[in-house]
């Protein structure tokens, strides 16, 4: 078993952290004994203790010191505080896997002193299982590190691995960010449901049931998204007349548009300071390189 002889620490343990834990636990590549967790809050330590049955810490250090792989699931903006409280408790041979949107690995492994970093961007169907996670690794990874960090997001769902670091900023604005974009459209699709005098509920299930059952399409078809669109548009029909209301209202504008911002909101997070090695505000006196925007 690939992770059968390590211990993995999970900081900052939120609903994605919690989506770690359970993939882990419910493919049966660690046991419960072999993960601690912390988070701030004593309700959220319990809820993670009596669910899962791993041990929950308020301290960081504590949860992270000794572990063999410590995921880093904070948001980007306590990077530095989290950083100050782990540098030098790590094992140096420890495995960093950072969910943390727009951080790169230069900057945590400068952070955290700990020279294998993954950097993984997922989404949140992650929690059932279904989840997409974009990753890449640092040179410092070796082959056994590589298969360790895909056996965790085998767990999550489906994984790809990239080259070149700045894909992960726009997987974070496609995939990492696009369940609120489909969730956002769906929502729109219940409520016209709903002002057409449906019931919620029956708006609710058919919306659902539509997108649920296109997607499966698609991804069964080895056709272009156009030519699937192409075979329900009847010339002058209901599906021609709501498409040209969808393209004059400039969907595809609004949608690159939305994806756009989101990888210049990741490329901002990136640029938040964080302390370096030596407490000072990461960049400081230098210009750090960037990898995107």
């Amino acid at each position: 078993m690939v992770l059968g002889e390590d211990t993995l620490a999970i900081v900052g343990c939120g609903v994605m952290g919690e989506a770690i834990v359970a993939g882990l636990l419910r493919e049966g590549l660690v046991g419960p004994s072999q993960i601690v967790v912390s988070h701030p809050r004593l309700e959220r330590r319990k809820r993670l203790a009596e669910r899962h049955g791993v041990r929950a810490t308020p301290d960081n250090r504590e949860a992270a010191e000794g572990a063999s792989v410590v995921i880093l699931a904070i948001k980007p903006q306590f990077l530095g505080e989290v950083a100050a409280d782990l540098r030098g408790h790590l094992r140096p041979e420890a495995l960093v896997l950072t969910i943390v949107a727009g951080i790169t690995m230069a900057r945590v492994a400068e952070s955290l002193q700990v020279p294998a970093v993954v950097r993984v961007m997922p989404n949140t169907p992650a929690r059932i299982g279904r989840g997409i996670s974009v990753w890449t690794a640092s040179d410092r990874v070796d082959a056994a590190g590589r298969e360790r960090a895909r056996a965790i997001l085998s767990a999550l769902g489906s994984e790809e691995l990239v080259t070149h670091e700045g894909e992960l900023d726009m997987a974070t604005a496609l995939s990492g960010t696009g369940p609120a974009y489909v969730f956002l459209f769906m929502e729109a699709l219940v409520d016209a449901g709903v002002h057409l005098g449906f019931s919620r509920r029956m708006a609710t299930r058919l919306v659902y049931e539509t997108v649920r059952g296109s997607v499966e399409f698609a991804a069964a078809s080895a056709e272009h998204p156009a030519q699937l669109r192409n075979q329900v548009t009847s010339p002058g029909g209901t599906s021609a007349e709501a498409q040209y209301q969808l393209e004059r209202g400039r969907l595809r504008t609004v949608l690159s548009d939305a994806v756009w911002a989101a990888y210049r909101r990741c490329v901002q997070l990136g640029g938040m300071a964080a302390p370096d090695a030596n407490g000072r505000p990461f960049g400081a006196g230098r210009r750090e390189g960037g990898t995107g925007g």
